[in-house]
C-alpha cells in the first residue's frame, strides 16, 4: 500500500515514537528515515508482519455475575461476584491474577510508586491524610470477606498492593474454564478530597452524595501472548489492561436513587414511576432529547430521602469493564440515534445533577450522538445499544458510559470556555468507547494508544462539532510552544504510563498532532483514513500492541542501555513546622463578559472541512444556542478583555481546634537525595528517634521516573528525629555509604572500618583523575 513508504518520515522526524538513537556524531546519517521494523517483535502465529492479528490469535475471556449494596449512611460499598473464566491461550495456567483497583486508596496497600514530595508553603488536614505517617491504615482499600471456588470451597490467594494472585487448585488447561466467587467490601472515598476515579461527591446545600462507582469489584488481568500476565501495579495514572466478557449486574441502593450503568436495564418496569417508564418508551423513538427523569422530580428527590430500597439490574455483552452512577439528584434524558453503518439503534442519554441543568440539557446527549456517529465514520460502527454521558466534576470513561464536568454557575449561567470545555471533555470521553474500550490497547503500559489515538479522533470530531470549534490539541500550530523546549525536557511518546514527566504533551498531544500531520499534509486524508479503519476492524474488540498499529501505518520505535552503578547520597535534610492556620479558605475567580469564545486562526483542517460539501457542521443545525454567556479565566485561551469582575469561592476544608491539637507537635522533614552512581533504586531509610524508637521506610525505584539525578521526600512526624540512615542494611549495593546519614552518625565498628571506607572512597577518585589513593587515605579529618 502506498501509504507504507511515508509514515515514518512523519513520526520520526517529529519524535512522536521514537526515542533518541545513539549514532556517530561524524555521520551525516542520523537514523531519521531508518526503517526500524528490526527493533519490533518477530512476526508469529499470533501476530502478523502486516500487523493483523494471525491464524494463531488467541485471547482469554472471563464473564461476571455480581450483586451490589450500597450503604449510603455508611458510604460503604459491598460486593459479591461469580466469575468464569476461559483459558483459550495454549498455555497451562496455575495462578490467576485479579485487579483490586480501589487498594489504590489504601495507606498500606498502595503501589508504593513514589513521587518527589516538598514541605508546602501552606497545608491543610486533608493533605495530611493522604500523606499520612508510614504505617497508618487511613481505612480505605479492599477487605477481602471470602473468595472460593464454585462449590464454596476457599481457595488460596495472595494480595501484592493493588494486585491479587489465586492458586487454582489444579491447572488449567487450554479449553478448560474455572469458576470462583469473592466477597468484598470497601469504605467509598470522597473523590472531591481524595483524589481518584470513583468515589462520592458530597453536596452540602441538600445534603445528598453523587456517586460513581468506578473499578469497584476485583478484575481480571490479561494474559496475553505478548506479556503473559499484566500485572503493572495500579497508580491512578496508568490506566487498564481487561479481557471482554458478558456481565449481569445487580445494584441494591436506597429507594429514590437513579441508577445508571454499562449496559442495559432490565428491569425498569419495577424501579421507575409510571410516568418515567412511559418517558422512557417515548424516548426509544425521539429525535430530540426528552426527559425521563425530571428536574422537578429530582428537586423533590433531594428533600425526601427515602429509607427503603430498590434492586435495579443490568447486563452488558462482549464489554471488557463495568462502571456504574447512583443518585437522588439525578435528572435524566435520552433520545435515539442511528448509526448508518450498521443500522445500530442506541439510545444516546445523560444524567446530570440541578448544578448542571443549563448546560447539560442543552448540549450533552446531542454531544453523545454526534460523537458515536463521527467515530463511527472514521474507525467502527458503533456496536453497543447505549451511549452516556455523567455530570460528575471530573471526566473517565467506561463501556456505554463515562463521566464529565459541566456545571453553570448558582444563577444558571455559564461561561463560553465551561460550554466548550464540557462539549469537548464529553467528545473524549464518549470517544474512549472505541479507544480502548472496543479495540482494547493496554493503558497500563502504553498511554498514548488509548489517549493519542482517541484525542486525535476528539479532534475531527469538533471539528464537525462546529469548524470554529477552540480544540486545543489536534492542529500543529497548538504544540509549538511545546516543542520549543529544551531538549532534555522532550521525552518519546514510547514511554511507560507512569514514567512520563509531561503527561498532556506527550500521551494526549503529541500523537493526535502527528497524526493529524500524516492525514492533512503527508498522506492525504483518503489514504489515511483507509489505513486508520483498517487498523481499527482489525483489531476490535482484540488485544493490539504498539507493533500492531506501526506494521499497520508502518512503524517505528527506539532504546537504550547503560552501565550505571549505584550511588545514593542524602544531600540535605530540611526541617520544618507546617502552617495549618495559613491553609487558604478561599480561592480568586476572575472573569470577563464577552462574546461566545471561537478558534480564529484558519488552519488546513477548518479551510477543507469548510470547503467540503459532505460536511454539515452540528452548530448549522443548532444557531439558537450561539449567544452571549459569561466566561470565566480558568486556564482558557486569553482573549481581549472587555469588564473584568472577580469573585472569591470557599474550597478548602476548615482546620478544627481538635485537629490543631492533636498536630501541635507535628514536625515536616524534606530530604533531598541525588544519584551520584546513576543507576536507580529503591530508597530505603531508617529513622531513629530521641525516644530511642525506629521506623523504616522504603520508597520504591519509580521514585526516579520523573527525574533520574534529584528526588525529595517529606515526612511528617510528631516526635523529634534524631537521624536518618539511608540502606541500612546495604541491600542495594551502594559503592559509598559516607553520604548515607544524616544527624547523630553511629560511631563506625573499628579503626579499621573508617580507614577501608577512606581507602575506597580515595581509589574510587584517583579512578576518577583526583587526587593519589595513599594520600587521600592518609589524610586526617
Amino acid at each position: 500500500m502506498k501509504f507504507k513508504s511515508v509514515f515514518i518520515s512523519l513520526f520520526i522526524p517529529f519524535g512522536i515514537f521514537a526515542q533518541n538513537i545513539q549514532n556517530n556524531p561524524n555521520s551525516n546519517h542520523g537514523n531519521k528515515f531508518e526503517q526500524l521494523g528490526t527493533i519490533l517483535p518477530t512476526p508469529n502465529v499470533y501476530r502478523t508482519a502486516s500487523g493483523a492479528p494471525g491464524q494463531g490469535y488467541w485471547q482469554n475471556r472471563a464473564d461476571y455475575e455480581i450483586t451490589a449494596y450500597l450503604d449510603e449512611d455508611k458510604r460503604n460499598l459491598k460486593g459479591s461476584e461469580t466469575v468464569t473464566y476461559y483459558n483459550n491461550s495454549p498455555d497451562d495456567l496455575d495462578y490467576l491474577w485479579l485487579q483490586l483497583d480501589e487498594n489504590e486508596q489504601s495507606s498500606i496497600n498502595n503501589a508504593g510508586y513514589h513521587d518527589s514530595s516538598f514541605i508546602p508553603k501552606q497545608t491543610t488536614t486533608e493533605r495530611l491524610k493522604v500523606t499520612d505517617l508510614p504505617e497508618k491504615n487511613n481505612g480505605y482499600g479492599v477487605n477481602l470477606e471470602k473468595v472460593t471456588d464454585a462449590s464454596g470451597k476457599p481457595l488460596k490467594y495472595v494480595v501484592n498492593k493493588t494486585m491479587m494472585r489465586i492458586d487454582l487448585p489444579k491447572v488449567l488447561k487450554k479449553g478448560e474454564k474455572f469458576v470462583f466467587k469473592i466477597d468484598w467490601n470497601y469504605n467509598i472515598p470522597n473523590r472531591m478530597t481524595m483524589g481518584g476515579r470513583g468515589g462520592y461527591e458530597y453536596f452540602p446545600e441538600d445534603g445528598n452524595d453523587l456517586y460513581t462507582i468506578t473499578q469497584w469489584f476485583p478484575r481480571m488481568c490479561v494474559y496475553s501472548d505478548f506479556k503473559g500476565w499484566q500485572i503493572n501495579q495500579f497508580t491512578g495514572r496508568g490506566e487498564f489492561a481487561l479481557v471482554f466478557g458478558n456481565y449481569k449486574v445487580t445494584m441494591n441502593v436506597p429507594a429514590d436513587h437513579i441508577v445508571a450503568s454499562t449496559g442495559v436495564g432490565k428491569n425498569f418496569e419495577q424501579v421507575l414511576t409510571p410516568a418515567q417508564l412511559q418517558r422512557w418508551k417515548q424516548a426509544q423513538t425521539a429525535n430530540e432529547p426528552l426527559e425521563i427523569v425530571t428536574l422537578e422530580e429530582a428537586k423533590k428527590a433531594e428533600k425526601n430521602k427515602s429509607k427503603q430500597r430498590k434492586t435495579w439490574v443490568f447486563e452488558a455483552e462482549n464489554v471488557r469493564d463495568f462502571a456504574w452512577t447512583s443518585s437522588r439528584k439525578f435528572v435524566w434524558d435520552a433520545m435515539k440515534v442511528v448509526i448508518p453503518e450498521n443500522n445500530n439503534q442506541v439510545m444516546a442519554m445523560s444524567l446530570y445533577p440541578k448544578e448542571a441543568y443549563n448546560l447539560y440539557r442543552k448540549f450533552s446527549t446531542k454531544a453523545v450522538a454526534h460523537t458515536i456517529k463521527t467515530y463511527s465514520e472514521f474507525t467502527v460502527p458503533y456496536p453497543y445499544p447505549v451511549a452516556q454521558s455523567v455530570e460528575a466534576a471530573n471526566g473517565m470513561e467506561y463501556p456505554m458510559i463515562c463521566f464529565n464536568y459541566g456545571r453553570t454557575e448558582k444563577d444558571g449561567t455559564y461561561s463560553e470556555g465551561i460550554k466548550n470545555g464540557m462539549i469537548g471533555v464529553i467528545i473524549h470521553e464518549v470517544g474512549h468507547n472505541f479507544f480502548p474500550m472496543i479495540i482494547n490497547s493496554d493503558e497500563r503500559q502504553w498511554s498514548w494508544m488509548d489517549e493519542g489515538l482517541n484525542t486525535f479522533l476528539e479532534y475531527l470530531t469538533e471539528e464537525k462539532w462546529d469548524n470554529k470549534f477552540p480544540s486545543r490539541r489536534g492542529p500543529a500550530h497548538t504544540i509549538v510552544d511545546y516543542m520549543r523546549l529544551p531538549k532534555d525536557q522532550l521525552e518519546p511518546i514510547m514511554v511507560n504510563s507512569e514514567n512520563i514527566i509531561h503527561f498532556g504533551p506527550n500521551a494526549y498531544a503529541k500523537p493526535a498532532t502527528g497524526l493529524n500531520i500524516l492525514r492533512e499534509t503527508i498522506m492525504g486524508r483518503e489514504l489515511f483514513d483507509e489505513a486508520f479503519k483498517t487498523y481499527s476492524k482489525r483489531w476490535a474488540f482484540k488485544h493490539p500492541e504498539p507493533a500492531d498499529f506501526f506494521r499497520t501505518m508502518n512503524d517505528a520505535s527506539g532504546g537504550f542501555y547503560g552501565t550505571d552503578a549505584v550511588d545514593i547520597s542524602i544531600d540535605k535534610v530540611t526541617v520544618a513546622t507546617p502552617d495549618f492556620d495559613a491553609a487558604p479558605k478561599s480561592r480568586e475567580i476572575s472573569y470577563t463578559v464577552e462574546k461566545p469564545l471561537q478558534n480564529d486562526f484558519e488552519d488546513i483542517s477548518k479551510i477543507r472541512n469548510r470547503n467540503d460539501k459532505n460536511i454539515e457542521f452540528y452548530t448549522d443545525k443548532d444557531k439558537s444556542t450561539q449567544d452571549f454567556y459569561w466566561r470565566y479565566n480558568r486556564g482558557m485561551e486569553k482573549v481581549d478583555d472587555t469588564k473584568k469582575y472577580s469573585m472569591k469561592v470557599d474550597n478548602m476544608e476548615k482546620v478544627s481546634s481538635k485537629d490543631k491539637a492533636q498536630l501541635q507537635n507535628v514536625m515536616a522533614y524534606q530530604i533531598d537525595f541525588s544519584n551520584k552512581g546513576g543507576l536507580v533504586m529503591p530508597i530505603i531509610l531508617e529513622f531513629t528517634f530521641e525516644d530511642g524508637t525506629k521506623l523504616t521506610d522504603k520508597s520504591s525505584a519509580q521514585i526516579w521516573r520523573k527525574n533520574e539525578q534529584k528526588v525529595s521526600k517529606t515526612y511528617y512526624f510528631d516526635k523529634k528525629l534524631k537521624s536518618i540512615q539511608l540502606d541500612p542494611m546495604r541491600e542495594t549495593a551502594d559503592i559509598d555509604t559516607s553520604n548515607n546519614f544524616w544527624g547523630e552518625i553511629p560511631a563506625p565498628a573499628s579503626k579499621f572500618e573508617v580507614f577501608k571506607q577512606k581507602s575506597e572512597a580515595a581509589a574510587r577518585g584517583a579512578a576518577q583523575g583526583q587526587v593519589n589513593p595513599m594520600q587521600a587515605a592518609g589524610k586526617k579529618n
